[in-house]
């Protein structure tokens, strides 16, 4: 997103803490969805070692990314579809508008798609004079509500069902309910003739297959093969690294993607698109365009530090599995990718000055490592880029100073005995029951000191 700002993170986590509906949603639906993934992964006999393929998979696609992207290139072009490259989103609003230009677009249908919330392209394209329409459930509530998706997979995570019963009945003036199925037929019914009526299908990739020019699509709700078949023109825009050299590369890929982000075998859709239509296809789209976005992305492929962050999949898995992101919601971000992935993300996408904040919003646990199922290396990522932020001299004073001391504290055994003697007796100040302290420590729990220090216990044991 050309505008983003999560240099608000800070303020943005404690106006979250305090939202207990909010973080009741998040909660509820991340524990969900990792329960349905822990069932699932328990009929694999063999996932770490698919992981373990996945990654080298990855890795091989992104260290020879300008091959695989060329072999694409003229793969696609042997199939009739043209395809272009955007550094940034200006570049792609020109191209996707002069699309539409040229064929007096009116209408657009959109399925689900990150790297359009990375350009805004839906505002654009309005700006232009022409309709757009979120085909994809959360996404067509959070277009509604005129919020951005809190979640890579699930943009509506952060409402509940009541929540989006009262927001169709003051948008849409239809009777308030909230009934799943009640609210999913008002949107069908909606939408049904957005299809119909559409000049124009936009849609992300999951996938670009190299040796086939094939465009990967995976849904569950049929909205994406809707967008992208009955509409005479299809443009795809998607970012340069979802390239996978091979079809059986992708089919492997596949098994991890839906487990890991909505805790399926399969999606109930799976999409391989490569041709426009042809003289005896009774549907699809007369003329398809690839955009490849790089906005951001060789500048992480340059850096070792971080290239790894373009091996992800999407699949949203670290986020469901953050504490921090469990605790605050992906609006607390203030990013189009949010949770670990997005806080190396989005530093690179947006500005170091700016994203920098994201990666101290982790408690370097280790999960999202360990969930991720083409196996980032997320946290000691965060970890690297902590520290160049402390390089830049981007942390703030008061923190410079509490490390210069602490590290005079630690080097200097009395001083290390006097604050310990200090901190015993101002423990009671601290402690969850007693003097309520602002800032900090209005968030966190001290734990209670030890009645002895190591070094009080370790002289006893020598003098007995």
């Amino acid at each position: 997103m050309e505008n983003i700002s999560p240099k608000y993170f800070r303020e943005n986590i404690r106006r979250s803490l305090l939202d207990e509906k909010l973080r009741l949603n998040v909660k509820k639906a991340t524990e969900l969805t990792l329960l349905k993934r822990k069932s699932v992964i328990e009929d694999f006999d063999e996932w770490e070692l698919l992981r373990e393929k996945a990654h080298h998979i990855r890795k091989n696609a992104i260290d020879n990314l300008d091959y695989y992207l060329e072999l694409f290139e003229n793969k696609c072009r042997d199939n009739g579809v043209q395809v272009m490259r955007a550094t940034n989103g200006e570049d792609a609003y020109v191209l996707i508008n002069e699309i539409l230009r040229n064929i007096s677009a009116k209408l657009v249908v959109k399925s689900k798609s990150m790297v359009t919330e990375e350009i805004q392209l839906n505002e654009q394209i309005e700006q232009a004079g022409v309709e757009v329409i979120e085909t994809d459930l959360g996404e067509y509530i959070i277009q509604l509500a005129g919020e951005t998706p809190s979640h890579i997979t699930a943009p509506a995570l952060h409402k509940s069902r009541e929540e989006i019963g009262k927001l169709f009945s003051e948008k849409l003036g239809l009777p308030y309910s909230s009934d799943p199925t009640v609210l999913t037929g008002y949107a069908r019914n909606i939408l049904r003739e957005k299809f119909l009526n559409a000049d124009a299908g936009i849609s992300g990739a999951n996938f670009l297959i190299a040796e086939t020019g094939t465009i990967v699509l995976v849904e569950n709700e049929g909205n994406a093969r809707l967008s992208t078949t009955i509409p005479k023109i299809h443009i795809v825009i998607t970012g340069i690294e979802k390239v996978v050299p091979s079809v059986d590369e992708a089919l492997l890929l596949l098994k991890l993607l839906p487990t890991s982000a909505t805790g399926q075998k399969i999606t109930s859709y799976v999409s391989f698109i490569n041709k426009p239509k042809r003289p005896n296809d009774i549907d699809g789209p007369e003329k398809i365009f690839v955009i490849l976005l790089d906005k951001g992305r060789r500048k992480l492929l340059k850096n070792p530090e971080t290239n790894s962050a373009l091996y992800c999949i999407k699949c949203g898995a670290c986020m469901n599995i953050c504490p921090v992101y469990q605790s605050v919601g992906g609006h607390a971000y203030d990013s189009v990718y949010p949770g670990p992935i997005g806080s190396i993300l989005t530093p690179a996408m947006s500005s170091f000055c700016n994203g920098k904040d994201l990666a101290f919003g982790s408690s370097l646990c280790g999960a999202c490592t360990e969930i991720c199922p083409v196996k980032i290396n997320i946290h000691h990522t965060l970890l690297w880029i902590r520290s160049q932020a402390v390089e830049r001299s981007y942390t703030p004073f008061i923190e410079k100073l509490l490390f210069r001391v602490w590290r005079r504290v630690m080097q200097n055994v009395f001083l290390y005995n006097l604050s310990s003697k200090i901190m015993h007796f101002l423990q009671p100040l601290m402690l969850q029951d007693g003097l309520k302290v602002h800032g900090w420590l209005a968030y966190k729990n001290i734990p209670e000191l030890a009645e002895k220090s190591f070094h009080e216990i370790w002289e006893s044991e020598l003098s007995k």
